[in-house]
């Protein structure tokens, strides 16, 4: 059965979705089976990995609202071994038409049952805010995967996402672990990158992964090519340092 991991963070720019998109790739390339679900209206993990988003017959969208079997929704993806559920704009209506959905919460959990038996982790990419997409996301979700990048206001929010954590754990999904933080956009060129490392580390402790995830210029480039970045620059620090933050990643899942 797979491991069902949500990542998210209220505040935007964080670094989420290129998290979602090169740790799924890296996991993948590593030998796993992987499973990508855009549950972000925006689709930018769906086309960061090289789908284009009004390709596919159907998106999480149809599986949400439609109860179209994910199965269906299901396509390969630029990366062996990785596949998506892709997101399309019209996702950005689907909190307002689930309203009056019985157990509108826990749509994507059901969905999720029917294929989880068929890869080893599935990577959930949630919008930035805290509503019916991310609440279905961290109800499916075995476990949360929080991205901060490296910059003044990176604890803001953070009370905030806690908050959702022990929330969801009340009503929703008691079993919910909270898997940890991955830096990101660290400079090591500034005293402020390093400041909040310390601070981030004093909050979270051993929950805090010890890969950093650098500013990269390739790093923003790649998805324009509908690529991760170990397949559009492989020798980047970018594309190093994800495959870091994969191998650590394993290491903490599987004990290797």
């Amino acid at each position: 059965m797979a491991a069902i991991i949500a990542i998210a963070n209220q505040k935007g720019g964080v670094g989420k979705t290129t998290t979602t998109v090169n740790l799924s790739a890296c996991v993948a390339r590593m030998g796993r089976k992987v499973l990508c679900v855009d549950m972000d209206p925006q689709g930018n993990a769906t086309s960061g990995l090289g789908i284009e988003k009004n390709k596919p017959l159907y998106s999480v969208y149809n599986v949400l609202v439609d109860k179209v079997p994910i199965k269906d929704a299901i396509i390969t993806s630029v990366v062996a071994n990785l596949h998506v559920v892709p997101s399309r704009k019209e996702l950005a209506g689907a909190e307002i038409e689930l309203v009056s959905v019985v157990s509108r919460e826990t749509i994507l959990k059901e969905a999720l049952k029917e294929v989880e038996n068929l890869y080893d982790y599935i990577f959930i990419d949630c919008p930035p805010s805290l509503g019916l997409l991310t609440l279905n996301s961290l109800t499916a979700a075995h476990t949360l995967l929080s991205p901060i990048q490296c910059e003044y206001y990176a604890l803001e929010g953070i009370s905030d996402l806690m908050g959702s954590v022990k929330l969801v754990r009340n009503r929703l999904n008691p079993t919910l672990d909270f898997d940890g933080v991955v830096l990101t956009m660290f400079d090591s060129r500034t005293n402020l990158s390093s400041q909040v490392v310390s601070e981030v580390k004093k909050f979270f402790g051993e929950r805090v992964y010890s890969t950093l995830i650098p500013r990269s210029v390739r790093l923003g480039e790649a998805p324009s090519f509908g690529l991760p970045v170990i397949m559009y620059d492989p020798r980047s620090t970018g594309a190093k340092a994800y495959e870091a933050l994969a191998a650590e990643f394993l290491s903490k899942k599987e004990g290797k």
